[in-house]
């Protein structure tokens, strides 16, 4: 600032020093024996020209500073809040975390409080609080430890019977049967499974017909629905450990339970390597299962994380994947998943992840979008327009259609608008929707109407035109075709069903640009099976 005042008073001198050089160049000229060449009014333009130059040269370099000091001041102060951010979550986290060491320590605590007292031979409390050790606790047992769980269950108490009749078939059959409240039933189970037994051989039975003998799983609806079941069933088992104690859990799941858990796992393992990449599309079932198997049980511990984390783009698209990753320790493993996806077209599913695991400053999500939105536009332009056949037209829109609204739902959920405005992609997405509808009502209105019969039966009759049902046999236009709404939440095109890459085997990912259903929940809903 200071060199910048110092420049100005310098500049504001020119004026004086011109006065001094004008007054030289008279006494020069009045004492000159020649006649020179020059005269003072060429002088005088000369050096008002570098004037006027200096000074706007001058305030262009001022408006520079000025510009640059908002810029770095806005950049600090963006930065002064992410920092607080972070640090207001490391704090929650801690609070978490330390709530769940002293709940821990607590319950660790009444265990060995009560089995001292069953030791010593005095009478044992029977309070909620109590909890027999890992000895004497039988998974049976395990139900005495919440309160009355039938109260739990409120609509479906035969969800109680199944369970208590380590009926894994029935079980299956119940939940397909009841498939369209697919939601409560996924509440009700995890407090159903108390009854059982043993819940964790229940969930291990009724994975036995993951994989049947000469069933194409892509095609078959049933088996889909069932391996859907297997998940959930696996995925209600956790719900219900995450609500023991530890010592209930290792009850639960005894070394024998793990072993059993290991041996499903290594059965399915060699099963994974034809799964193709392309065909999963961020949605695979198959992997899915594998990994809830391997953090249901805890069984993580005998698997590489290399291999792990190479499934990951296989489930990138379901909404249990950033828990799974967490939970298996793959946290680390995150950038190249992330990486990967962005090299091969998934940049929607890497957004999802980078916010998922807080690394949008290393992935900046508004960059990927308009990279994934440009790649879409660029990839549904493969020839001239006039050149193109109306299906390939038709082809092109839809995938441009496509990718916009699955950029505009990802900007939605992660409350980007700021960042990138969603207004014009919305215009966009309308304007493709109104000539979508528009070629849709010049095909319909080309095909020949089909004629009417006659009341008599036979002959031909003259025409009657003044018929009131001549006026509204065929629809107008306008009733027939409804206007667009623009209506939300967006769903991503469907998966291709071919295999062929190898995923175990080789660290290569090779998949297509392109995204399949994701709704909310994580599941694929096909007809009949819906969850």
């Amino acid at each position: 600032m200071e060199d910048s005042q110092s420049v100005a008073t310098l500049i504001g001198s020119t004026a004086s020093k011109i006065q001094q050089l004008q007054k030289a160049f008279a006494e020069l000229e009045s004492q000159r024996a020649l006649t020179l060449n020059l005269r003072w009014k060429e002088l005088e333009e000369h050096f008002s020209g570098l004037e006027k130059s200096l000074k706007r040269r001058f305030h262009e370099l001022e408006d520079q500073e000025k510009e640059f000091e908002t810029k770095t001041r806005k950049a600090r102060e963006m930065l002064q809040k992410r920092e607080a951010a972070v640090v207001a979550k490391e704090q929650s986290s801690l609070v978490r975390l330390q709530e769940k060491r002293d709940a821990a320590v607590f319950a660790i605590t009444n265990a060995l409080e009560k089995h001292r007292e069953l030791s010593s031979g005095q009478p044992a409390d029977n309070g909620d609080n109590g909890e027999l050790s890992v000895e004497e606790k039988q998974p049976e047992d395990i139900k005495s430890s919440f309160e009355n769980g039938n109260l739990e269950v409120k609509s479906y108490p035969q969800l109680v019977k199944l369970c208590e009749e380590m009926d894994s078939e029935g079980l299956q059959k119940f939940i397909s049967d009841n498939r369209k409240n697919l939601a409560a039933l996924k509440e009700e189970i995890p407090w159903a499974l108390k009854a059982a037994a043993s819940p964790a051989r229940l969930v291990l039975e009724s994975l036995e017909g993951f994989y049947p003998s000469e069933v194409d799983g892509k095609k078959d609806a049933n088996l889909l629905g069932l391996r859907r079941t297997c998940i959930m069933l696996m995925e209600c088992l956790s719900v219900l450990l995450s609500n023991l104690d530890m010592v209930s859990v290792l009850a639960l799941i005894s070394e024998d339970i793990k072993e059993q858990a290991k041996l499903i796992a290594e059965e399915w393992k060699p099963k994974l390597d034809a799964l193709d990449m392309d065909a999963s599309n961020g949605n695979s079932l198959e992997a899915h299962a594998f990994l809830q198997l391997i953090d249901t049980f805890g069984i993580a511990s005998g698997f590489n994380e290399e291999e792990l984390s190479r499934l990951i783009p296989m489930v990138s698209r379901r909404r249990q994947a950033a828990d799974l990753c967490r939970s298996l320790g793959l946290s680390d493993k995150m950038p190249g998943v992330i990486e990967v996806l962005v090299k091969n077209g998934r940049q929607i599913d890497a957004v999802n992840l980078a916010f998922g695991f807080e690394l949008t400053e290393q992935f900046s999500p508004v960059p990927l979008l308009k990279y994934y939105l440009k790649d879409a536009r660029k990839a549904s332009s493969p020839v001239k327009p006039g050149n193109a056949s109306p299906t390939a037209q038709t082809e092109v829109s839809e995938r441009e259609l496509t990718a916009l609204k699955a950029v505009i739902k990802c900007i939605e959920e992660h409350n980007l608008e700021e960042q990138y405005p969603v207004d014009p992609l919305q215009k966009r997405v309308l304007l493709l929707e109104k000539a979508k509808a528009d070629k849709k009502r010049a095909t319909e209105v080309a095909k020949p109407q089909p004629k009417r019969p006659r009341a008599n039966g036979a002959g031909y009759g003259p025409r009657v035109t003044n018929v009131a049902a001549d006026k509204t046999f065929y629809p107008r236009v306008t009733d027939r075709y409804m206007q667009y709404v623009y209506d939300r939440p967006y769903v991503y095109p469907g998966p291709a069903d071919n295999h062929s890459h190898s995923l175990l085997a080789s660290a290569t990912y090779n998949f297509t640009p392109s995204h399949g259903n994701y709704f909310g929940n994580g599941y694929q809903y096909q007809t009949p099976y819906l969850h």
